[in-house]
């Protein structure tokens, strides 16, 4: 594993036989170290949950991390199945385009997206006339007028092309996490529990992966997790139900005052709120870090982002295959393969590792909040994960004959029988584990 990433979050040095890792490198295609992205998440992350289990009195024992069950984990909604059939989702205009000078992505997973590029590119919305459209412009110039209209896309650019643009340059220098102060208050009382994060209270108003993969990992270990959500906004299914373990969840219109009312009265007795909204968009509701800290004093505010918290795109939207396509990691995949145009990574390493990530941050701002006061603000990015996996350096490609089955259970939920991933990473003091299944969407009340 990378210690790097717990000196980063904690600022101490990691002992080199603080983790036990076990399983091979090799387990899943292509040439950049996922593998070693996985464990290092898994493992910070249960180190952290072992951090507040002994602020608890308890001792956490050896933290230990399976290379393959960590991969697993990265493609968990892949694996999913509910009453042994794959949960249905369909996004047919999503995908790579070719300009007249290179390639771009068209990220079209929701209906406001879909509309954003109809708008933008002054077409219906068919693959075809994408494809044409497109073909007859510029990559940058197809760029542009999607994002103007409110979408997400991403040109494929190279390594040197990136870093030679200010918002590579801006990410190069941001850190896996941050975590600064929200001003002061006193210690926060931890509820006694057997459980690292047993009685603390977090709201997750996230949607996708990075953000929901973090509440499942704190819901794992022993958060109350409460998914904020809300009926007039469209989801990903497999992805609502992958992530969904563990969590109650409920819907809060934050269009309306009575919502907005709802959540702050959520927030006066929150621990965590953990938000992956397009950056602004919350604090134009008046919901601030500072804001909710007002309302909250000695809370934890995480906050996710697609390109980080500096340089001219710190606002812009942005997910997963689009960081890759900017930052030249898709551009090198493809080369690396021997095709023209782009070749992603062989699973969305930069949401779930960032997800992973986040929750190791949030435990490590919990455990601060507790022991020396104070508010603490989280901050992380897909753009900041994907530098450090760059700076990981690279492996051999090669075929791999690995399925992931050996780390896949069964649970029961409201929505059927579930095929999951088992939660990774070992805690012997204390197992992370799903108390119950994916809930119904919006089945629960928005109160503690």
């Amino acid at each position: 594993m990378d210690s790097r990433v717990w000196t980063t979050l904690t600022g101490d040095e990691l002992a080199e036989d603080a983790v036990e890792v076990t399983g091979p490198e090799s387990v899943l295609p292509g040439t950049f170290r996922v593998e070693k992205a996985a464990t290092t998440s898994v493992a910070v992350a249960t180190l952290a949950a072992g951090e507040l289990l002994r602020l608890r009195g308890i001792e956490p024992g050896k933290v230990s991390v399976d290379t393959r069950h960590a991969a697993a984990s990265f493609r968990s909604e892949q694996y999913l199945r509910v009453d042994g059939e794959p949960v249905p989702f369909s996004a047919p205009l999503s995908g790579d385009y070719r300009a007249n000078d290179g390639w771009v992505r068209l990220h079209c997973n929701y209906p406001r997206h879909v509309a954003a590029v109809c708008w933008g590119l002054g077409v219906p919305a068919t693959r075809e006339a994408f494809e044409k459209v497109v073909a007859a412009k510029s990559k940058f110039e197809v760029e542009s007028a999607v994002i103007g209209a409110g979408g997400a896309a991403a040109v494929l650019r190279s390594r040197e092309e990136w870093l030679a643009h200010k918002q590579g340059q801006a990410a190069s220098a941001l850190p896996v996490a941050e975590i600064r102060s929200l001003g002061p208050s006193e210690p926060v009382r931890l509820f006694e529990s057997d459980r690292p994060l047993g009685g603390v209270r977090i709201l997750d108003l996230t949607h996708v992966i990075a953000g929901p993969v973090a509440g499942r990992v704190l819901a794992a270990h022993g958060a109350t997790v409460m998914h904020i959500g809300s009926a007039q906004l469209p989801t990903v299914p497999p992805l609502a139900v992958d992530t969904g373990m563990g969590k109650l969840s409920a819907y809060v219109d934050l269009e309306t005052e009575a919502g907005r009312s709802r959540l702050r009265k959520l927030i006066a007795r929150a621990d965590v709120v953990l938000q992956g909204f397009r950056p602004g968009s919350l604090v134009a509701k008046g919901f601030s870090p500072e804001a909710i800290a007002e309302l909250r004093p000695g809370i934890v505010v995480a906050d996710l982002s697609a390109y980080g918290w500096e340089g001219p795109w710190a606002r812009r939207r942005g997910f997963d295959s689009l960081v890759q396509m900017t930052s030249g990691i898709a551009d090198e995949g493809g080369k690396t393969a021997g095709i023209d145009g782009p070749g992603p990574l062989p699973v969305q390493a930069l949401d779930h590792a960032t997800g992973w990530l986040t929750a190791a941050a949030i435990m490590t701002a919990v455990r601060r909040a507790a022991t020396e006061g104070g508010g603490q603000h989280v901050r992380t990015s897909l753009a900041g994960t994907g530098e450090w996996l760059n700076s990981l350096g690279r492996k051999e490609a090669g075929p791999t004959g690995f399925d992931g089955a050996e780390f896949l259970e069964d649970a029961d939920s409201p929505l059927g029988r579930l095929t999951r991933v088992k939660m990774a990473g070992t805690l012997p003091g204390s197992n992370p584990f799903w108390v119950e299944g994916t809930r119904v969407p919006g089945s629960d009340r928005a109160v503690w």
